[in-house]
């Protein structure tokens, strides 16, 4: 299928707020639950000592399958199977952190031969013994297969199950991989949370168990489920901080959002306690089904990283392939557009073709379209912002936060002590608009005034009309 432009952010958004999440948790796994006086951010540190903003296993485990998945192989082959269990083994031969059940199964795996069929059947022989293969370490890396089947819900219920069994092979870690996938991908079509849309695709004598299990987690506190290392609880935990976090009303004066949801979901997951970063890489999956990449927060978007050597602009482009939408678009033009903001030396307002002659001491980039990595220039962080230069609702559905929050990427930036250049293909509408609500907040003037004192700096401009109710909207 073809994605339209909103069920594409939202798409995006599934991998990124799963790595948000795991980010946002890994300081404070294996912690009690972490009350309304304490803060959650995305500091680092904890049991194994991540860097801030550094994913851990889930993500790692998510890229793997989107790796493969971006390649258009069906996953319910055996050698796209296989091609993902070599990829986990590699990984985990280094890993700060595997899951106890699939450091098992990978292990078992390497000396039996790293294939699909060696995995699996590795995985049904543990379950076989034991009887405990319900980890939750199947589900925290799902979300990709939902990627993966758009535009086939019996595919992907096949598929969220065999992916699962390569590792665990307990039925309750097969239901809700199947559950949670066939939810992210309503959530990437209609923009509407339904964790019970694909309970048709569970055996018929598994349904109320779960309807029940379901009506749990909707009743009752994300820090109930204190045993969320199952994966019931790691699921229930993670649907509970979703539906019992209220979904805020717009009031762009006030600088609340809808999307803000997003945010302060991932945040009540996060004090559920114990397996912290699952919950949350869980809850990040669909919360990013449906707000989107353009709902995750720039603070946290400059800070993500982890393996193999990824930064959140690396999600993005991995999301895209995944679901075919990957598109080639144009280089920088000759011309350099680049002036002094009116009101901050601090911070430059220019076009892409700026990327390839920055002003002297330029040390950060926010950039409001796409690049390509060989026009950044080196040494310099920089941060991708989603805004589409289109007025219509379709193309930027969180169009006021968007806004707000690149200004506020500016200004964090700026404090910091860093010149910054904001820029767009063009010069022509993204980067005034940003740069006028900017300079707004900055100097406590009327968007207006700010606007007409950027036009003056950058006259071949226009920000289109959207954004330039935006401006009216978000006052200073």
């Amino acid at each position: 299928m073809k994605p339209t432009t909103a069920q594409l952010d939202r798409a995006v958004g599934v991998l990124l707020a799963t790595a948000t999440g795991d980010a946002l948790g890994a300081p404070y796994e294996f912690q009690p639950p972490r009350g309304p006086e304490l803060d959650v951010a995305m500091v680092g540190g904890g049991a194994f000592g991540w860097k801030p903003g550094e994913w851990t296993d889930d993500t790692s485990m998510a890229i793997a399958i989107a790796e493969v998945a971006a390649t258009e192989a069906d996953l319910r082959d055996e050698s796209a199977q296989t091609a993902i269990v070599a990829r986990w083994y590699d990984w985990s031969r280094t890993a700060t952190d595997v899951g106890n059940q699939t450091r098992s199964v990978l292990d078992e795996t390497g000396r039996r031969g790293v294939t699909a069929a060696n995995a699996l059947a590795v995985s049904r022989e543990l379950h076989d013994r034991t009887g405990h293969t319900a980890g939750n370490g199947s589900l925290m890396r799902t979300a990709p297969v939902a990627l993966a089947y758009l535009d086939d819900e019996e595919g992907l219920a096949h598929a969220a199950r065999a992916i699962s069994e390569l590792t665990h092979a307990d039925p309750d870690a097969l239901d809700a991989c199947v559950l949670w996938c066939l939810a992210i991908r309503h959530a990437v079509l209609t923009g509407e949370l339904d964790v019970r849309i694909g309970m048709d695709r569970l055996p018929a004598d598994r349904r109320a168990l779960w309807t029940s299990r379901l009506d749990v987690a909707e009743s009752s506190a994300p820090s109930s489920f204190r045993n969320n290392g199952w994966v019931v609880e790691a699921l229930q935990a993670a649907w509970s901080a979703i539906v019992n976090t209220a979904v805020p009303v717009n009031d762009p004066e006030s600088g609340t959002f809808a999307a803000d949801h997003l945010r302060l979901a991932l945040d009540a997951a996060v004090r559920s306690g114990n397996d912290t970063d699952t919950v949350a890489a869980i809850a990040g999956g669909l919360l990013g089904a449906r707000w989107g990449a353009s709902a995750v927060p720039g603070t946290w978007r400059r800070m993500l990283r982890g393996w193999p050597g990824l930064r959140a602009r690396d999600l993005v482009r991995l999301a895209t392939r995944t679901v075919g939408a990957e598109r080639d678009f144009p280089g920088p033009t000759a011309d350099v557009v680049v002036v002094r903001h009116p009101y901050d030396d601090g911070v430059w307002l220019g076009n892409a073709a700026a990327l390839l002659r920055p002003p002297p001491g330029v040390d950060a980039i926010v950039s409001l379209c796409r690049v390509h990595d060989d026009d950044l220039p080196a040494g310099v962080e920089q941060v991708d912002v989603r805004l589409i230069d289109q007025p219509d609702r379709e193309a930027n559905p969180h169009l006021d936060f968007v806004l707000l929050d690149a200004v506020r990427l500016v200004e964090e930036l700026r404090a910091q002590g860093r010149t910054v250049l904001v820029h767009c293909y063009e010069a022509y509408s993204r980067t005034p608009t940003v740069g006028a609500l900017y300079g707004s907040r900055h100097r406590a003037v009327s968007g207006g005034a700010a606007l007409a004192d950027v036009l003056a700096t950058l006259p071949h401009a226009d920000p289109n009309v959207a954004f330039r109710a935006a401006i009216d909207r978000l006052k200073p």
